[in-house]
């Protein structure tokens, strides 16, 4: 595969990027706003669909590893799935009662996304072949991207119906760029099995991928409660989002340089010591305090970059060098960091709740600092367990 065809896989990307944080950001709005469901309720649709996601997730990728011949119509069908997805949530009309039609067009988007993203990391190996850092530059641009334009989308057309078609259209141009990646023949693999796991050190990285989850999961849970109530500058919410990300976009070739010249193990633990520096400042601001967090957004965004572009190109070179099937590694892979945010919402949200915070109310002090503490210093404790999980490994699954 020659070099520019890379850019099909940005475009992809982009695509799958709009049902990621974006959706977070502005199906509560929506919903409460336009269609007249509870928080309370949306809450328990999105903790339903989670928990269908998780299941989901490894057997789309035994599916995909199982018929290879189907691997175009496995990227139609995606892109079908979370284009149409978006369009029934946010541009059609409920025909049912519109609980029950939020949910299963979520449902529709969700298992769009978890088939693109499961797909797409699986063939890497396939469309990269060895110059995986390169193709990574463009997959985690092109998702970071994605997030920007979906997350400034219903600002900018001033109609949530029209971001619903919107995201629609890309998602058919991404299923019409992106059909060459899929022909490409990928090496003879071996069938996934525990023992295959065990023995290549895969399940370390998947270890890894879960542990160095948590701090963004915990931190991305918890961001509009601190940027609303802590600081009192909702306003800045998404400016807020779209600074981290272009930080995350322009950092992402930078780490990659960096890893091919130093080593991947050296580079990414570099960047995990760092995050924590960038992000425990968050805890000591104040209301107000504009300026400070965006300088913390653009730090905290620039070195997380290392873990975007580095982690899924270390686990798709240990599957090259193991000949271990990619489609259902990366369901495992994909279920990992997906129950980062399950295990996010279990930790801090009832911590919240017994600390006495009241999202959108007047907080106590106590309720406040709890709410800091959560959002700033907790990620940085379990940084440091990613960063222990590093230095324990073999140093032979650091290697690219």
């Amino acid at each position: 595969m020659t070099q520019p065809s890379f850019w099909r896989v940005g475009v992809f990307a982009l695509a799958l990027a709009a049902a990621g944080i974006p959706i977070y950001i502005h199906l509560p709005r929506y919903a409460a706003a336009d269609l007249g469901v509870p928080l309370t309720t949306l809450g328990a649709l999105l903790m339903a669909i989670r928990l269908f996601d998780l299941v989901q997730d490894p057997l789309l990728g035994r599916m995909i590893d199982r018929y290879p011949q189907w691997r175009v119509a496995f990227g139609w069908a995606a892109m079908i799935l979370l284009g149409g997805g978006f369009a029934m949530v946010f541009s059609v009309p409920a025909p049912i009662p519109v609980t029950a039609w939020l949910l299963l067009s979520l449902m529709v988007v969700f298992t769009g996304y978890s088939l693109g993203t499961i797909l797409m990391y699986g063939q890497s190996r396939a469309i990269g072949d060895k110059r995986q850092l390169r193709l990574s530059i463009f997959r985690e641009t092109g998702l970071l991207v994605g997030v920007i334009v979906a997350a400034a989308a219903p600002s900018v057309l001033g109609d949530y119906r029209a971001f619903g078609w919107g995201i629609a259209a890309i998602a058919i141009i991404a299923a019409i760029c992106a059909a060459p990646l899929w022909r490409q023949p990928a090496p003879p693999d071996t069938p996934i099995t525990l023992q295959a796991l065990r023995h290549s050190g895969a399940v370390w990285l998947i270890a890894l991928a879960l542990v160095n989850s948590l701090p963004v999961a915990i931190s991305s849970t918890l961001f509009l409660f601190y940027v609303e109530d802590r600081l009192a500058l909702p306003e800045l919410a998404g400016p807020y989002l779209i600074l981290f990300f272009i930080a995350s976009g322009i950092a992402i070739p930078i780490w990659s340089r960096l890893a091919a010249q130093f080593g991947a193990k050296r580079i990414l633990l570099t960047a995990q010591c760092l995050s924590i520096p960038a992000f425990v400042g968050a805890f000591y601001l104040n209301t107000g305090d504009a300026t400070g967090f965006a300088i913390i957004c653009t730090a905290s965004g620039f070195v997380i970059g290392a873990d975007l572009v580095l982690l899924p190109t270390l686990f798709t070179a240990l599957l090259a060098r193991n000949n271990i099937a990619g489609g259902a590694a990366f369901g495992l892979w994909s279920f990992a960091t997906k129950a980062s945010l399950a295990c996010a919402a279990l930790i801090v949200l009832p911590a919240l709740g017994w600390a006495g915070f009241v999202a959108g109310q007047a907080n106590d002090e106590t309720a406040l600092t709890t709410l800091a503490a959560a959002y700033a210093l907790l990620p940085c404790v379990l940084k440091m367990g990613a960063i222990a999980l590093v230095l324990l490994m073999p140093r032979d699954l650091l290697r690219l």
